[in-house]
């Protein structure tokens, strides 16, 4: 298989905070609003170049999520960060109304995602947010892998012009991808080709696919390894083009069963090429208190099932 250097570990809403400093430096229009969490969310940098266009809304999710549909008609690029849980499910009826319905040029930003916020428990944690974001008319959804690529993706939904929901994280987690990439919205990137079974994954499940993609190769198995860090829209050429080939896939994410990429993708080859498809994540549950290492551990989110579920998948051929 092909071999990826870890650069070293980095979170990714570092690179969310390094790509806003580097879009708001090409586009005087980019302005940031953040509801007290400038500092999770990395927007330090952006606050300390451009005070002008930082906005700190305090604790009131809602009225930034109004406050930047404002911006947004108004010709500003608007950045409103938050904990995922906060900037999706306290704010979901702001975002339909004011952002997606009018498809307002807001880029709702959503750190902390998933289980990987680890200690401050399920109140905190959302396994539910790209269910809901996917759900609504024009959303783009991307969920990055890493630093860098978390780092491109930020200038490319600088560049797109609609709603965009960017998610990342809090621990650091192996930076491969390369540092001068360039993000494609609604482009999957091709990581291993295989020839038996297709492992399709993202954000921190990207690098676990990579490494279940060895952990099957010493078996024998040849697995090809697709990063979708665009859900929405979702490369459905490249999800059906792969399947045709392997004839079965996994889909590994750090989200619940419902409404996550398993299901797109499931659906996507029912109506054009169906095949045994196999989920690695997060299940019908929510989140609970531990480290990230532990909760990715109990909840399955590994190397090492992600590999059985491939066996697995290839077994229903």
């Amino acid at each position: 298989m092909k071999q990826y250097t870890n650069s070293g570990n980095k979170d990714t809403r570092s690179g969310f905070g390094a790509g806003l400093l580097e879009a708001g430096q090409k586009n005087p229009e980019i302005v940031a609003l953040t509801a007290d969490l400038a500092g999770s969310l990395k927007m330090d940098a952006f606050a300390e170049a451009f005070p002008e266009r930082f906005i700190q809304c305090g604790i009131a999710e809602a009225n930034m999520i109004g406050a930047a549909a404002g911006l947004a008609i108004s010709g500003k690029i608007p950045f409103a960060g938050s904990f995922a849980e906060f900037v999706t499910g306290r704010v979901y009826d702001q975002i339909r109304q004011e952002v997606a319905y009018g498809h307002a040029n807001v880029k709702v930003c959503a750190s902390h995602a998933g289980i990987t916020l680890g200690e401050d428990g399920a109140t905190h944690q959302t396994m539910e947010d790209i269910a809901l974001m996917r759900a609504l008319p024009g959303m783009v959804v991307i969920n990055p892998c890493d630093y860098n690529q978390t780092k491109a993706a930020t200038i490319a939904a600088a560049e797109y012009e609609g709603p965009v929901y960017l998610r990342f994280g809090r621990p650091g987690v192996p930076n491969f991808t390369p540092a001068d990439q360039k993000f494609e919205i609604g482009k999957a990137v091709m990581l291993n080709e295989g020839t038996d079974v297709t492992l399709f994954a993202t954000g921190h499940l990207v690098w676990e696919a990579l490494q279940a993609c060895q952990l099957l190769e010493n078996e024998g198995i040849s697995a090809e390894v697709i990063n979708i860090a665009t859900i929405k829209p979702l490369d459905e050429e490249a999800v059906v083009a792969s399947v045709r080939k392997t004839g079965a896939a996994v889909c590994a994410e750090e989200h619940n069963i419902t409404g996550g990429l398993g299901e797109l993708v499931s659906g996507t080859l029912a109506r054009r090429h169906p095949a045994p498809v196999e989920f690695v994540c997060g299940g019908d549950k929510f989140g609970q208190s531990g480290t990230p290492s532990e909760l990715m551990k109990a909840y399955g989110l590994d190397a090492e099932h992600i590999a059985e579920a491939a066996k697995l998948a290839i077994s229903r051929k």
